[in-house]
């Protein structure tokens, strides 16, 4: 997906000097291990740029596992497998805080009906099964 919003339709191009294989790397029990290794246009590794990890868990929710995705500071993949742990507990804090925000945001606003959308003074008028001649 584009990073720049302005880039629309035919104008959708690779930037060939940011480019990364992705490789995954799972224990198959706890989480997942994005290794974004930098290349060049040819394929072969490109030195000059640092390699990225990513680290990938979800949490489970009463409304289903919602997925958390962080950064992992770490130079090998060694150091990514040791960091994960300190990594994801960041991102779940993270996801938390973003949480109980979107709940706060959602239960602080007010709602304001629309002009014309309240009843006439007097009630609701008619409805009554005794009526006056």
């Amino acid at each position: 997906m584009p990073a720049d919003p302005s880039t629309r339709g035919s104008e959708m191009t690779m930037d060939a000097t940011s480019l990364y294989r992705e490789e995954m790397v799972t224990d198959r029990k706890l989480g997942l291990l994005r290794v974004m290794v930098p290349i060049r246009p040819d394929g072969s590794p490109d030195p000059a740029r640092e390699t990225i990890y990513t680290g990938e868990a979800q949490l489970m929710t009463n409304v289903g596992p919602l997925p958390i995705s962080f950064d992992i500071p770490a130079t090998t993949l060694a150091d990514a497998i040791a960091g994960y742990a300190d990594a994801a507990k960041t991102g779940v804090e993270r996801a938390m805080r973003e949480l109980q925000e979107l709940r706060r945001q959602a239960s602080s606003s007010i709602v304001i009906p629309q002009t014309g959308s309240l009843p006439p003074v007097g009630g609701l008028g008619g409805g009554g099964k005794i009526q006056m001649p």
